[in-house]
């Protein structure tokens, strides 16, 4: 069944209020970046000094769907913040504003889900991850790749992970989740391989360790697993049984070997720490 959208009823309250509370969040950034009497920190802010800004805010929101929900209001509002800092900051450069960030991705949306709002069909979310692909390389310029809308700036697992994942939405992928175990089983004897040789250039064995990461990342990626939360999982129980071997190991770890270290570990595994 196609979806048709319709005018929103200006009439409605709950409309109203929705467009009340947002036209109120367009004044407030507004009088943030007034030169008479705005805030003189939002007013020194450009498209570039906000980048770390967002990035910060995007992983505070992701720490409150891991460990507080309830909190998760209030983070997407520091995002959407973000949003309306660089939309008020194009505004004033009149390159863009808000209403052109809306009406861009409304548009795109549309575009890219023509078995929602048009007569294409996608049964499953395989077909709709493809077909998804699929135009978006048809609106790439020429000479463009569907990787280049992978950012550099990720962190590495993450962005290993988004690059097998766009690859394999246009047919770059194994047949088998088999050939990915037996391609990183492949790389570590690789790596080992020249770890043991005598003389080993530093290059070369980072290239190789590289590789070891970025299978990894796809075997996870096969399996349904996001190798950054696995990692970051990981460390959080290191650093958990870590602080409790520091608790026990009094006055001070530096005092006691590392056998008896191991001792203490593997007591704080056994409590389920």
């Amino acid at each position: 069944m196609t979806i048709t959208l319709s005018t929103p009823d200006a009439s409605d309250p709950i409309n109203q209020a929705l467009a009340q509370a947002f036209l109120k969040l367009v004044q407030v950034v507004a009088a943030l970046r007034n030169p008479d009497g705005g805030c003189p920190w939002d007013l020194e802010q450009t498209h570039e000094t906000l980048k770390p800004y967002l990035i910060e805010e995007a992983y505070e929101v992701i720490d409150a769907i891991d460990n507080e929900k309830s909190k998760l209001a209030d983070e997407l509002g520091d995002v959407l913040l973000q949003v309306m800092l660089h939309s008020q900051i194009g505004t004033e450069a009149n390159t863009f504003g808000i209403q052109n960030v809306l009406e861009l991705v409304s548009e795109k949306l549309i575009r890219r889900h023509p078995h929602v709002f048009a007569d294409d069909t996608a049964t499953n979310t395989k077909e709709v991850l493809q077909n998804w692909e699929m135009r978006k390389q048809k609106e790439l310029a020429i000479g463009k790749s569907i990787l280049d809308g992978v950012p550099r700036g990720m962190p590495a697992l993450l962005r290993a992970q988004r690059i097998g994942d766009k690859a394999a939405r246009v047919g770059f992928e194994w047949n088998t989740t088999a050939e990915v175990r037996d391609k990183v089983i492949e790389e570590v004897q690789e790596f080992l391989t020249e770890a043991l040789k005598p003389e080993i250039a530093q290059e070369r064995l980072e290239d190789e360790f590289g590789d070891i990461l970025f299978s990894l990342t796809q075997l996870a990626r096969r399996m349904g697993l996001n190798s950054e939360d696995m990692l970051q999982r990981s460390a959080d129980k290191f650093t958990r049984r870590f602080k409790k071997v520091e608790e026990r190991a009094q006055p001070s770890m530096k005092e006691y070997t590392l056998e008896q270290l191991d001792k203490i570990w593997d007591e704080v595994k056994r409590e389920g720490f």
